[in-house]
């Protein structure tokens, strides 16, 4: 399993950290938009870290809501 972070941007109106992470799996990628919330002073490593958990946590989900690339 590969796994990769789009740009990761911050937006004030939700308060949260937003990035889009692909997960490589055998041949093929799946895209999941992912958000951490938090202050925009929130440690980088931290948020890359949380937002590589999330897209793991939703590739564990059924195939049928997964976007395949």
């Amino acid at each position: 399993m590969n796994i990769s972070l789009g740009d990761v941007h911050y937006n004030a109106t939700a308060g949260a950290f937003e990035a889009r992470v692909d997960i490589a799996r055998e041949e093929a990628t799946y895209r999941y938009p992912c958000s951490v919330a938090g202050p925009v002073t929130m440690d980088m490593a931290h948020v890359r870290e949380s937002l590589k958990r999330r897209a793991v946590h939703m590739s564990d989900s059924s195939p049928d809501l997964l976007s395949h690339n």
